[in-house]
């Protein structure tokens, strides 16, 4: 694996541990792409770390179980300032 690629991962990893961000928000943070970011935390982090990749996942999963809310918040919010 490439050194910036490491380093990327262990960056996006550290970023998802400490603000609990979700795929979307570290991808746009890191300038890369939804896709890489879920290879980087799913594939790469485990062949680096497989402690801090665990703390990922249960970020991430916690993350998806979550989405629902974050959408009808997000749907709430929009049609609010629709009103005004």
């Amino acid at each position: 694996m490439r050194e910036y690629i490491r380093r990327r991962v262990l960056d996006v990893a550290g970023h998802i541990v400490e603000t609990k961000s979700t795929v979307r928000q570290a991808a746009r943070l890191y300038n890369v792409s939804k896709s890489t970011v879920h290879k980087d935390v799913t594939e790469r982090l485990p062949l680096i770390s497989k402690q801090l990749s665990r703390k990922v996942k249960r970020i991430l999963e916690q993350n998806k179980a979550e989405r629902h809310i974050r959408g009808g918040e997000a749907t709430r919010k929009k049609y609010r300032e629709k009103k005004r």
